[in-house]
């Protein structure tokens, strides 16, 4: 792929916002619009919490979807901004946040059955396909990828990024190549369950210098503590049980790719630790879309730098 295929959105970026820089921005979204929090039953095992944000006179619909080990709640500041002019959902993916959590023998958690979760919200949501923008992270983009080979038409624009959509090991941090098969699949949910609060405190800061390093909003640190284990099953089993039946679903969407019709635009951070930028450039390569890589930009591109998330929905929109 050659450098000209390749956008570094350095303008945008050339700031990573502070603490303070990231309140002031949650601060003044929350005049924009009220968020309202309810659930929504999928089926008779599933019920999701979810988010909206109404706009007065709305220009369209976006679908924010959230990655490990996050809550819909990482999207609360982006969503009041953006309803000035759009619609805006978000919910929690079964094993995350406030969602049900059913037991392994009803429910998967495979990246296929969070499609299938997916395209249930949007039918019950009622929402507009035609107009509609989704953003998906980590666990998400996967989910989002494969609906799209089944309905091209699911979305206006799918934007994604920071995740694996292919059989790539190399690209992928220690832990989670563990994660992928036994005999190492089992010891490492152990260890993520027993250094929760580690996760929880630093998986964002993780590949950044300490002046790129950044501290999340008490509100979002707190709902992801709570929501971390409930019924049984906490966060790390749902990301662990993603993973048991990752490998299959990512060669589904590799033997496929060529029918991947909706129009998708890639965001990755350039510091991302977790998946390699060159999974995303190798990925953007195959569908013939353009990837912007971000610079100083870890994992989390939407809660290091919240503004450039919402520049990129307005584009996607105009």
């Amino acid at each position: 792929m050659s450098e000209n295929n390749i956008a570094h959105a350095a303008a945008s970026v050339a700031a990573t916002p502070s603490f303070g820089a990231a309140e002031a921005f949650a601060s003044a979204s929350g005049e924009a619009a009220h968020a309202a929090v309810d659930s929504i039953e999928i089926d008779e095992i599933l019920t999701l919490r979810r988010m909206i944000v109404r706009a007065p006179a709305t220009k369209g619909t976006v679908l924010f979807l959230h990655g490990f080990p996050e809550t819909l709640s990482v999207w609360k500041g982006i969503a009041t901004r953006l309803a000035r002019d759009y619609d805006v959902h978000a919910f929690d993916w079964p094993g995350y946040g406030q969602s049900s959590r059913p037991v392994l023998e009803r429910f998967s958690y495979a990246p296929r059955a969070y499609a299938q979760v997916l395209k249930a919200y949007i039918e019950r949501a009622a929402i507009d396909r035609s107009s509609l923008v989704i953003y998906a992270t980590d666990i998400a983009a996967l989910p989002v990828l494969l609906l799209a080979l089944d309905e091209p038409t699911m979305a206006r624009q799918i934007i994604v990024g920071d995740f694996a959509p292919f059989d790539r090991p190399q690209y992928m941090w220690e832990n989670l190549q563990n994660l992928k098969a036994e005999p190492t699949a089992s010891p490492t949910r152990a260890y993520m369950n027993k250094t929760s609060e580690e996760i929880l405190a630093n998986v964002h800061r993780r590949g950044l210098s300490p002046a790129e390093q950044f501290d999340l909003p008490i509100d979002l640190q707190q709902d992801m503590a709570r929501s971390w284990s409930l019924d049984g099953i906490t966060s790390a089993d749902a990301f662990a049980h993603y993973y048991a039946n990752f490998t299959r679903d990512q060669n589904v969407l590799e033997a496929n790719v060529e029918w991947l019709k909706t129009p998708v635009k890639v965001v990755w951070g350039e510091k991302d630790l977790y998946i390699k930028k060159e999974m995303g450039i190798e990925f953007a390569a195959k569908i013939g879309a353009k990837i912007d890589i971000r610079p100083g930009i870890g994992h989390f591109p939407h809660l290091q730098n919240p503004k450039q998330t919402v520049e990129d929905i307005h584009r996607s929109f105009r």
